[in-house]
């Protein structure tokens, strides 16, 4: 029986047989259909092992089917190798041991699904690292690193993966399971003679060598990113008979890789960096063979154009402003034992006479920061704003370094011929240290005519590669981008070697099938293309307007590079809580992106059939928190809370009787909130907790208890006070400062006003309309919205400010009010009016001085605030007060608004919070302040086991010091 004709037949003995998650659902097969490139195949189902030995019975399954089998890691490929009609290997979430480290012979031997990050972390207190980092180095698995044969910058120093590869252990489709690595003659001899499986595999690969060892040698590029092809190299004697050099990059197409053995380097405790500015990116290529004696340990390569991109997108600003003068720039990295050594080795340059602007670092912090100018490249020059989308393709080529100047301008000869040259673009960036060059095309990949350009222009910049004896990859792999492309540089006789060698593992074609060996065609399984017709909504609620008004291609923004994916949030990012707690694809922001994307339909096999109406897509939407953690994290700034709001808005439509009964309960919590506030039934209802949990539907937690005055009623009796000397500012009374916390807003008004502010609210009931965006009913957070822009439109045409306390709600009128309004001149007075209490303290108020506070303090930030305020005005003021303020790494607390408190989800919230926030808090001084602006945040932290502490708003911690010196 075929899989074809059983496909549940398969899954079903996937699932006896198998010690791990078997998904063979629509929802799973879309969230795998692609990877970070332009391809497209649904899988065939997902199996998720939780052992090596697991992984290596679902091949068995497998093969008794007659199936195809992919491995996949953080499923981040460029050229489409991660992607195929076959059953999906996921190694990422279980198979993620360190199994051991042998420190005196600087090797460890791992499981495939390990993060690099992860990894190295454990290996720190060794002193050792594994050396290859590419630039997803926060989320790439070390099986994806070994089926690419990655690099990374730090590859000047240590070489690719191939190169630093001890042993591997692999399995075969028919079953057969060795550990290989380099094979001395008596090892040989010694295999040769056991007369089994694994015998006539190596008996075959030494004739197979033989037969083209002057080929190779003739053919192979001799440069440092050849990375294109098979490592048949691997298998001369010069390199020592290595079968795992040779399994290394062959993209899941020969072998299944169960466990592999590491080959780990010291770490360079001190490290400098040297950045020399030059009048364009192939005069700075030129400069790059006179830097390389002085042996640094990375050199790379960026252009104005990469720069203007991230400007753009206001990524990495600080760092951006450490740049000499310039449009392109090398970035020299010099390591050493001592930072003398290192200092050392960066003036032996500087000494040598470059003609270039110079900008020499050594503060470490500075240093990583422009480091990720260079890594944010992929995502920094996908989906500009008023710039055609760019693409892969042709995103990985490398020639010699002394080729390197040459190679740029004719490829920008290139770009020009075809029309993808302009002022703005391409940019181009890279590994310039080894030749190797990233870029992202204006490739038109929707229509025909476009199509057949991509393909004429592929063979072109393919033919001049290989005409300057380079390599079409100098990392990313061939895939299908551009296996068919391979004869182009390795000639006839070699490209039959690599079907020979296919033979010899894989001869019924069943791993990985059309990558590599007998391609399919590099215009073929598009993701787009010109058949591509998905649906195009036209009654949204959001304007989508810097996506041409179009959800499908707001849901097109994720490029695939799985930031989302990262297992840290360090760097003070949020992006993605639920995926770091599940480690589940489909509770990525990658992975929700890819389900509304299916969603979408337009291809013809998709999975997804019912729409909006999806509940596959609404199940992977139930975990985002609608932290808005990935409308900035994500490199190309997709907003996952956003698209949520929008798809639960359309998923209930005319039936809102399907909604949980929590959606009506906290999405009208401000009219609920105003009617107890209003009949001043506050401590009634706080009394029987137990019923209204029951009556909401909510999860089984405490209630955050009602304030028995509101922050409304107290300024009514109190009145303003002080000279207002500095104008009038309204204080927008959000319905969880007024109704619950009203203690916040009564200390802003007292620090406001010590600014010399007059401090003025809305008199009645008034709302940004969070909740009903939140909960996706945006059809009233509309008319609520549209209703106060109404009431504030007069204070706002004078030019008044608007105070928020409470950062969700600020970030409604600072971003989603211009979605769902996006030609309202009040709604844009509204954004560019509306400021936190840090930014109108440190922006408005010149020659303001804050209480000195001679405090520590541990800084929860709101995760609306991270992604749409910044939290730089709050660092300036804490500063300027005494505050020493440690800006907590922990991402998303976990409450996150409605989130926290929906049945189902008090798992994911608390594990959120275990994950940083509450250990820091345990471990923290009795003295030290907890600074949490967001409601939600010290809600968290006071029902959780925060070790008895209490988050405190910003304006609070200043309020106690004014009274502390009597102003």
């Amino acid at each position: 029986m075929t899989v074809t004709e059983a496909p549940a037949a398969l899954a079903a003995a996937l699932r006896d047989r198998v010690d791990g998650e078997i998904r063979f659902d629509p929802g799973s097969r879309a969230a795998y259909s692609t990877d970070a490139s332009n391809f497209r195949q649904v899988p065939l189902g997902v199996v998720v092992p939780r052992t090596p030995d697991a992984g290596a019975e679902a091949v068995a399954v497998a093969r008794d089917f007659g199936a195809p089998v992919l491995s996949r890691g953080g499923g981040t490929s460029l050229a489409g190798q991660c992607a195929n009609t076959a059953v999906v290997v996921d190694w990422s979430k279980y198979c993620t041991t360190l199994e051991s480290v042998d420190v005196d012979g600087r090797t460890c031997v791992v499981q495939p699904g390990i993060v690099l990050d992860v990894l190295n972390r454990q290996l720190e207190r060794h002193g050792l690292r594994y050396g290859p980092e590419p630039a997803t180095h926060m989320n790439c698995t070390l099986g994806g690193m070994i089926g690419n044969n990655s690099c990374g910058a730090t590859a000047q120093r240590t070489g690719k993966v191939v190169d630093n590869i001890a042993r591997l252990e692999v399995l075969l489709y028919d079953g057969t399971r060795f550990w290989c690595g380099e094979t001395t003659d008596e090892e040989y001899a010694a295999i040769e003679r056991r007369g089994d499986p694994r015998a006539a595999i190596y008996r075959q690969l030494r004739a197979l060598r033989d037969a083209y060892a002057d080929e190779i040698r003739r053919r192979y590029p001799d440069i440092p990113r050849r990375v294109s092809g098979y490592n048949l190299d691997s298998l001369l004697p010069e390199h020592g008979f290595d079968v795992a050099g040779l399994l290394v990059g062959s993209e899941s197409t020969l072998v299944t890789v169960l466990r592999a053995e590491l080959e780990l380097v010291p770490v360079l405790p001190e490290r400098t960096l040297v950045v020399l500015g030059y009048p364009d990116i192939a005069t700075a290529a030129d400069a790059v063979p006179a830097i390389l004696p002085h042996e640094p340990i990375a050199l790379e390569g960026v252009d104005a154009k990469l720069i203007r991109d991230e400007q753009l997108k206001h990524l990495n600003p600080d760092a951006l402003g450490e740049l000499p003068e310039g449009k392109a720039f090398l970035m020299v990295q010099f390591g050493g034992e001592t930072a003398e050594e290192a200092r050392s080795r960066a003036e032996g340059l500087l000494h040598d006479g470059h003609r270039a602007d110079v900008r020499f670092l050594g503060d470490p912090v500075r240093e990583d920061e422009l480091w990720h100018v260079r890594e944010a490249g992929l995502g920094a020059t996908a989906h500009v704003a008023d710039r055609p989308d760019t693409f892969e393709g042709w995103e990985d080529s490398a020639v010699a370094p002394e080729r390197l100047g040459e190679y740029l301008r004719r490829l920008r000869d290139l770009y020009r011929e075809f029309g993808y040259e302009s002022d703005t673009g391409p940019a181009l960036y890279g590994h310039f240290g080894q030749g190797c060059v990233h870029t992202r095309i204006p490739f038109d990949l929707y229509t025909a005519d476009g199509v057949a350009a991509y393909r004429r222009f592929m063979e072109r910049a393919a033919d001049l590669v290989a005409a300057l004896g380079g390599s079409f990859s100098g990392e990313h792999g061939d895939g299908q981008s551009r296996g068919e492309l391979l004869p182009r540089m390795f000639g006839p006789e070699i490209v039959a070697a690599f079907g020979r060698l296919k033979a010899i593992f894989d001869p019924g074609d069943h791993m990985n099938p059309g990558k590599v060996v007998a391609p399919a065609p590099l215009d073929d399984h598009l993701r787009l293309g010109p058949d591509w017709a998905p649906a195009e909504p036209r009654d949204l609620r959001f304007g989508y307007p810097h996506d041409g008004g179009s959800f499908a291609q707001a849901v097109n923004r994720c490029v695939g590079v799985g930031r989302c994916r990262q297992h840290s949030t360090e760097g003070g990012q949020v992006m993605c809580p639920s995926y770091q707690v599940t480690g589940e694809e489909e509770h990525s922001t990658r992975g929700r992106a890819r389900l509304l994307f299916e969603m979408l339909g337009g291809h013809g096999d998709e999975t997804l059939r019912r729409g909006w109406r999806s509940e596959e897509v609404k199940d992977a939407l139930d975990l985002c928190l609608a932290c808005k953690g990935c409308k900035t994290d994500c490199p190309a700034n997709v907003d996952m809370a956003t698209y949520k709001a929008e798809f639960l808005s359309h998923h209930y439509e005319g039936r809102q009787w399907r909604r949980p009964r929590s959606d009506l309960a906290l999405g009208w919590l401000p009219v609920a909130a105003a009617v107890v506030a209003g009949l001043r039934l506050g401590p009634l209802v706080n009394r029987v907790p137990g019923l209204a949990r029951t009556v909401a539907g909510i999860a089984d937690r405490e209630l955050p208890a009602f304030a028995r005055e509101t922050l409304q009623h107290w300024f009514r009796r109190r009145g303003p006070r002080g000279d207002g000397g500095r104008g009038k500012v309204l204080l927008w009374p959000d319905t969880f400062t007024n109704g619950f916390h009203p203690q916040v807003g009564r200390a802003a008004v007292e620090v406001i006003e010590d600014a010399g502010w007059r401090v003025v609210l809305p008199p009645g009931p008034v709302c940004c309309g969070l909740t009903w965006i939140s909960t996706g009913q945006v059809d009233t957070a509309r008319r609520v919205l549209g209703r106060t822009v109404r009431l504030l439109a007069g204070h706002l045409r004078e030019g008044g400010l608007v105070v928020g306390l409470e950062p969700s709600c600020t970030a409604v009128f600072r971003g989603d009010a211009e979605e769902l309004f996006p030609a309202d001149l009040d709604v844009r007075r509204l954004r560019n009016q509306t400021v936190t209490l840090a930014e109108l303290l440190t922006r408005h108020s010149p020659g303001y001085r804050p209480p000195r506070l001679d405090v520590d303090a541990l800084a929860q930030v709101h995760c609306h605030q991270h992604a749409v305020m910044g939290f730089d005005a709050d660092e300036e003021l804490l500063r300027a007060a005494g505050v020493r303020a440690e800006h907590l790494d922990s991402g998303c607390c976990g409450l996150a608004g409605n989130f926290g408190f929906e049945r189902g989800h008090l798992e994911v919230s608390e594990a959120c919070a275990e994950r940083v926030l509450l250990p820091r808090l345990r471990a923290a001084g009795r003295e030290t302040a907890v600074l949490a602006d967001g409601f939600s945040c010290r809600t968290q932290i006071h029902q959780l086991d925060s070790g008895g502490r209490e988050g405190v708003h910003l304006a609070q911690l200043l309020a106690v010091g004014l009274h502390e010196e009597g102003r």
